[in-house]
């Protein structure tokens, strides 16, 4: 800010100049008026040395009146526009023109002076004398004075006399009515808290008597600051003015960075009272800094964190170009909302190209990586990220494993703005606010005036008494005043209600050594009483909560409580009708909240609870841990979970996911009765697996084995079916060893429990050989395979399913021996026998379809295979919806055969359609999800992008690695081609020891799995062998060609010379690398 230059009235009645220096400025006040005739300069006060010409002028007036009423009010300084700013001085007036409203900000007093309105000195005090000629007064029509107006804390109005006639706050709807702006902005709201067209619309029919001025006077209005240029003309003036609020609201390039504010993702924040000091601090933390700003709100839960950064995003929006609302609460609340601001700014920019590929798309880490991209974009540097509820964060004596690590999820770069709310006083991420109770009396009874509905309490001692007693806990004060609206009570008996039950809280948890625990505790208690009153269900159902996740709680969940033995159980479930009237009463009483429902939200509404109040119902109301709730708890999300052959599978078991990993803390806890529980475990054993959380899968199918073999014994179905699993997930583990032994395991007990001919044991047979194909153990894969078929026929017919499934499944073993016609004479067989058994649409029908497809596209018939995908395509769409796995499954191979008939813009589309499709639908390292991913990286290597090639391609083996582990991912087929892709693209540009390392790495995981004569094997032998031929093609250029260990390598070098001519392309490969094996050993060099 520019230094003020002030006049000072002496005592002995003279005025004269005063220069402070920084940071050592005086209280003054401050005139605004209109600008006449014979007004005094500021070489008028400096230069003149006859006084009399200077009191004589007209203006003269207006300094004395200035002067007089500052003493009046205690002020010895003054500033008049006319006389303290050197206009002659260009720089000076530049200056001061981008810091008047900041002075007018800092005054300690504002006269405004009306010359054109008269108030004659009768003796009574009559507003009907003044008030027409106020309303209609020349300085509501003048550009400068509207900063003048709105700036001040205090504007005092006076009439031509100097006689006063109120203030901006005594004459405000007056003020509102002629200029139109609202109270808010006149009682000093800060100006963000406005919309730009607002603010423009304040100045629309000012004027300014040169015409640049009507741009400058805005100015401060804007809080943007430029170089007034007189001279330049008024139009020139606003373009530039234009440009500035946008490149301080909207940053550099607004058109490419503006999302607007999204208030659905901001929880809900029903009554707020203005924290102004927390608020100020935070503006000036965040506002302040030339790089990145970080303020981190800590205190006690309910204090009113999430309610502050709420009201800040929303009073200051105009100064970001986007805000958006994370969820810190866990990690996979995080990654969820990532994938939401990914969605809003596809929404407001579909083009991105960075982001078009993953618009709808779940917890991916990618959508992380490139939502922070687009945040650390050089042109975007006036967001805001919100990260609410950071209470579990991760440290070295925090063993919690869902504690959060919140690094990752920052932006990387040193811009930007960042809050964060927290219970934890150990988060140190940038500048710390310590958000303390709301020191203010008046302010709790606002609060509980607001949310009781009963007013006028300001003064009523009962009110004040509770008030006191809740000690400036908002959420408490909340509580109390939510209570109060749906009760009809007296303040005097809740507060008698309230000291009783914390009498009572005190001796029953003695642990809650916390005041300000025992306060929201006691006001929900009170709460949580009345509802047992009215609804006992909506009572016990909150009870019920603590053994669920805090958040998504839907009547669907609660279905295999029916089957429980208990009445207000069985009332509650009976039908929605009857757990929504439940439910709604919590909510009418404050303490459940309904969620906003997402967009591809399958089910009913869920519901959630604050983390303050679950915390109350686990450690209060839960107190004595109810090891049959627990159980019905586990039983009841277990239950749930939907097969992959269900319509929108995925999303339902996303919604379970948070419930299923609470119910692994009560099994590791021992909190709950786990006998006879097998089931269960089997099925969250399939939810981890389906959601590619193979560690967790793996100890609940574990779980599931130990209760089966202790219940029915080894050798029983649920056991053998458990089995199998195991080995289904070792084999996506990549634990080929542990696999193996479970199938054979499996095959064994089913063949002697069933008999070699049985299903069970044909389906075991069947997987044991789809296992030893994806080995590459050929011999053995074709043996399971014809023994199942054999088998399929003898016991359930030519034309079952089952033995249609065999059929199939030999056609794809046949195809990936290269045995195409076999495979082809299969696969028409298996698609003949479902089109009869199971009709042209069915699932398995449309599986065989698929098939092919593919191998019509490996047997180079391209338009029979497109015919085959598209009808197989079609098909899934319509039986299983546009976004299930086998629907994406086709969409890809589309992507494959676009690709191999040059349709690279097509194949594109395909490979994104199904990357976002199995993004949503998995886990962002799943196979599937990978898979496409490598094909995507192929796809750009072809199209020449060979930088988003290798970005695909180390996505895709950064996934394998992270899923499997670097070991188990070098003995895994998808990876190790990835691996050879990789190799081939660093091969094509020209990093050939990369190169070596991918393919040594590729030809070593074949190996393993394959062995050393597979096709995959000889085809990576060949690309390491054409590489040493390029290396010594290289040397061979060179002018001297030197082969280590070898005397005279230039005889070798003629030699070379003397053959490349007679051969050409692979065979020249093969020529040199021969000769120069055989130079090698004839030379002695072993």
């Amino acid at each position: 800010m520019s230094l003020i230059r002030l006049l000072q009235r002496k005592p002995n009645g003279e005025i004269v100049f005063r220069e402070p220096t920084s940071g050592n400025v005086p209280a003054y006040a401050i005139l605004s008026h209109t600008w006449g005739e014979e007004e005094i300069v500021y070489q008028d006060l400096e230069n003149s040395k006859d006084k009399n010409k200077i009191v004589n002028k007209a203006g003269w007036r207006k300094i004395q009146f200035c002067a007089k009423q500052a003493a009046v009010d205690g002020l010895e300084y003054f500033w008049v526009d006319t006389c303290c700013i050197d206009k002659k001085n260009a720089v000076e007036l530049g200056a001061a023109i981008n810091s008047m409203f900041r002075w007018y900000q800092n005054a300690a007093r504002c006269y405004v002076y009306l010359s054109d309105v008269f108030k004659p000195d009768t003796g009574v005090d009559d507003q009907r004398v003044w008030e027409e000629p106020f309303k209609e007064s020349r300085w509501f029509t003048r550009g400068w004075t509207l900063q003048e107006l709105i700036a001040p804390r205090l504007v005092e109005f006076f009439s031509s006399e100097g006689e006063r006639l109120g203030s901006k706050l005594s004459l405000e709807s007056k003020i509102c009515e002629i200029t139109g702006i609202a109270n808010r902005a006149l009682r000093g709201d800060a100006l963000s808290g406005f919309s730009i067209k607002e603010r423009k619309s304040w100045a629309e029919c000012r004027n300014t008597t040169i015409g640049e001025d009507g741009a400058y006077c805005l100015i401060g209005i804007f809080g943007v600051s430029m170089v007034p240029n007189y001279g330049e003309e008024k139009d020139q003036a606003f373009r530039r003015l234009e440009d500035e609020i946008h490149r301080m609201y909207k940053g550099v390039d607004f058109e490419k960075f503006a999302v607007s504010l999204n208030l659905t993702s901001f929880p809900e924040a029903a009554q707020f009272v203005a924290r102004e000091k927390e608020l100020s601090e935070m503006y000036k933390l965040l506002q302040d800094h030339s790089g990145r700003s970080c303020v981190t709100l800590h205190g006690l839960g309910g204090i009113g964190k999430t309610q502050l950064a709420i009201t800040y995003a929303k009073r200051h929006k105009e100064k970001y170009t986007a805000i958006f609302w994370l969820n810190a609460n866990d990690e996979d609340s995080l990654k969820l909302s990532f994938r939401d601001i990914a969605q809003q700014v596809l929404r407001h920019y579909p083009s991105t190209a960075v982001l078009s590929s993953i618009d709808q798309d779940k917890d991916l880490d990618q959508v992380i990586s490139v939502v922070k991209d687009w945040l650390d974009s050089p042109q975007n540097t006036r967001w805001l990220m919100v990260y609410d509820n950071l209470d579990n964060p991760k440290r070295s004596d925090n063993p919690d494993k869902l504690a959060v690590d919140i690094r990752p999820f920052l932006p990387w770069s040193d811009h930007g703005s960042i809050i964060i709310t927290t219970r934890s006083s150990q988060v140190r991420q940038g500048m710390r606010i310590h958000v303390q109770k709301l020191p203010d009396i008046r302010e709790g009874l606002e609060i509980v005036s607001n949310m009781s509905g009963r007013k006028g309490i300001e003064n009523d001692p009962d009110a004040i008494a509770l008030v006191k007693e809740l000690d400036g806990l908002p959420l408490a004060l909340s509580t109390a005043g939510v209570y109060l609206e749906h009760v009809t009570t007296s303040f005097s008996d809740y507060l008698r209600l309230y000291k009783k039950s914390w009498l009572k809280l005190h001796t029953t948890s003695p642990q809650l050594d916390s005041y300000e625990d025992r306060t929201l505790y006691t006001t929900w208690q009170i709460t949580f009483d009345r509802i047992q009153q009215q609804n006992p269900a909506s009572a016990q159902l909150l009870k019920l909560w603590a053994y669920f996740y805090r958040e998504d709680l839907w009547f669907d969940l609660l279905q295999y409580a029916k089957s429980v033995d208990n009445e207000w159980i069985q009332k509650l479930t009976k039908d929605e009708l009857n757990f929504n009237e439940a439910v709604t009463l919590l909510c009418t009483f404050g303490l459940v909240d309904p969620d906003k429902s997402p967009q591809q939200q399958i089910g009913a509404r869920g519901y959630s609870v604050h983390s303050c109040v679950h915390s109350w119902i686990v450690f209060v109301l839960n107190k004595e841990w109810d090891k049959s709730l627990a159980r019905l708890a586990l039983t009841c999300v277990a239950s749930e979970v939907p097969s992959t052959s269900e319509k929108y599978w995925w999303l339902t078991q996303r919604r379970l996911l948070q419930h299923a990993i609470r119910q692994d803390f009560f099994i590791e806890d021992a909190k709950v009765d786990i006998e006879g529980l097998y089931w269960g475990f089997h099925n969250l054993g399939d939810l981890y697996k389906d959601q590619g959380k193979l560690a967790e899968a793996e100890k609940m199918y574990l779980r599931a084995l130990e209760g089966c073999e202790k219940t029915f014994g080894p050798d029983h179905t649920s056991t053998l079916d458990t089995v199998n699993n195991l080995g289904i997930l070792y084999s996506d583990q990549g634990k080929l060893v542990e696999a193996e032994k479970m199938y054979l395991r499996a095959l064994e007990g089913c063949e002697k429990t069933f008999g070699p001919d049985h299903t069970s044991t044909l389906d075991t047979v069947n997987n044991l050989g789809i296992f030893y194909s994806d080995q590459g153990k050929l011999v053995e894969a074709e043996k399971m395979y014809l023994r199942a078929l054999e088998g399929c026929e003898k016991t359930l017919g030519p034309n079952h399913k089952s033995t249609l499934n065999t059929v199939n499944n030999l056609g794809i073993f046949y195809k990936d021996q290269g045995k195409l016609a076999e495979a082809e004479k299969m696969y028409l067989r298996a698609l003949e026998g479902k089109e009869k058994a199971l009709g042209p649409d069915h699932t398995s029908t449309l599986n065989t379809v698929n098939n092919l497809g593919l191998l019509y596209s490996d047997q180079g018939k391209l338009a029979e295979a497109e015919k085959m995908y598209l009808r197989a395509l079609e098909g899934r769409e319509k039986s299983v919806g546009p976004d299930h796995v086998s629907t994406l499954h086709t969409v890809n191979n589309l992507g494959l055969l676009y690709s191999d008939q040059g349709k690279l813009a097509e194949a594109a589309k395909m490979y994104l359609r199904a990357l976002k499709g199995f993004e949503k639908a998995l886990e962002p390292n799943h196979t599937l999800t990978l898979s496409t991913i490598g094909n995507l990286g192929s796809l750009y290597s072809d199209q020449g992008k060979l930088v988003e090639a290798e970005v695909m391609y180390r996505r895709a083996l950064e996934g394998y690695e992270d899923s499997l582990g670097p070991e188990l991912a070098s003995s895994y087929l998808p990876a190790l081609n990835t691996m050879f892709a990789f190799g081939d693209l660093f091969s094509k540009t020209d990093r050939k020891d990369m190169a070596r390392q991918m393919y040594n790495r590729a030809l070593s995981g074949y190996t393993i799995i394959q062995g050393p004569s597979s096709k995959q094997s000889r085809q990576v032998e060949d690309r390491l062998q054409a590489l040493q031929v390029a290396s010594v093609e290289s040397n061979v250029g060179r002018k001297e060609f030197i082969v280590p260990g070898v005397a005279n390598s230039n005889s070798l070098k003629q030699k070379i010379h003397q053959i490349s001519p007679l051969t050409s392309g692979p065979e020249s490969i093969i020529v040199v690398m021969t000769f120069y094996s055989l130079f090698l050993l004839t030379s002695g060099d072993q």
